[in-house]
């Protein structure tokens, strides 16, 4: 049995891309009226707020070769289902994915469609613009450990670019696990970005990988989170405990010099995430593995920055901002 709840009309407004973008100058976004049709037993969620992520930037830049044209951008989102299943109607949900805004219309509107196995609910105590913040940070950030056999109390970690946005959530999400945590950044002002981390070491002021060593007492780092790639490839490999798994999740260079002598004589391993894989439905099922935690206050959300809310009207200026490399999850909001 459908339901839905009463809802404004003719401010259907979503975020429209005809084409691939001519380039960083001209992203060729346009604010339309636009609702998403809604196929049989789906839902239809009013979002409230949207996460705006590297990758809905690259997507309208062409650098996604799965994003189609027409469509709505946008990966995250926290919202109300307002047409859908009787027991959903009413829900205040969250969700992110890798068909989301890429394969498919996404959320930088006031309406996204979805099926109903990627409905889920957020934290009651998140508001809405901190759940639609989470997504595909968080979720790279929990793949990325789980992939790599999970992280858990005893161990040390390493993570690489911390204060990025995955960075910081790798951080909180091992802090939580119980784990050792230790950061890498490449410039001393990046450390104030860094949350949830034991140690901090700059690359500027010395060699990161002898500071874990010197740290763990010559063991190393169980698991490295390597968030930049190529620039802390080496770097990570020299810090990696013997038996110990890098994990990446972006590059800057696609080829880096590899030994594989010491590669197999240390016996480690290498683990690689792309949650554009991900379907909402499996990118909302990580999500709401991490809910309790989040709940619990054991996970904390990103702090939210006031100047880094736009309203959808500004949804370029914030596309740019993102663009920049801004440190600060950047938000877009529906109803501003």
């Amino acid at each position: 049995m459908s339901a839905a709840l009463q809802t404004e009309t003719g401010k259907s407004l979503a975020l429209r891309v005809g084409a691939k973008a001519a380039g960083p100058q001209s992203l060729g976004l346009q604010l339309e009226e636009h609702r998403p049709e809604v196929p049989p037993g789906w839902c239809l969620v009013e979002v409230a707020a949207a996460g705006v992520n590297p990758s809905d930037v690259k997507a309208v830049l062409g650098a996604m070769p799965k994003a189609v044209f027409p469509r709505t951008p946008g990966r995250d989102f926290a919202g109300t289902v307002v047409e859908g299943a009787a027991e959903l109607v009413g829900a205040q949900v969250w969700g992110s994915g890798g068909d989301v805004g890429i394969t498919r219309d996404g959320s930088h509107a006031r309406y996204l469609a979805l099926p109903p196995e990627a409905v889920f609910r957020k934290p009651a105590n998140l508001s809405m613009r901190q759940a639609a913040a989470i997504g595909v940070p968080f979720v790279t950030a929990e793949v990325g450990w789980r992939e790599a056999g999970g992280v858990r109390a005893g161990q040390t970690v390493l993570v690489l670019g911390a204060n990025g946005r995955v960075g910081q959530a790798a951080c909180v999400i091992a802090k939580a696990a119980g784990a050792r945590v230790l950061a890498g950044i490449r410039r001393p002002e990046a450390a104030a970005a860094v949350r949830g981390a034991d140690a901090v070491f700059d690359s500027t002021a010395g060699d990161v990988a002898e500071a874990v060593r010197a740290a763990t007492g010559g063991h190393g780092a169980d698991l490295v989170f390597n968030c930049v790639g190529s620039p802390w490839f080496a770097t990570g490999n020299a810090a990696l405990a013997h038996g110990g798994t890098q994990i990446f999740i972006a590059t800057l260079d696609r080829a880096v010099p590899f030994d594989i002598l010491a590669f197999y004589r240390a016996r480690h391993r290498y683990v690689g995430v792309d949650t554009l894989a991900l379907s909402a439905a499996e990118t909302g099922a990580v999500l709401d593995s991490l809910r309790p935690g989040f709940e619990s206050g054991a996970i904390t959300p990103y702090e939210i920055e006031e100047d880094h809310v736009f309203p959808l009207s500004r949804a370029e200026e914030a596309y740019r901002v993102v663009l920049g490399g801004a440190p600060q999850r950047v938000l877009l909001e529906m109803g501003a």
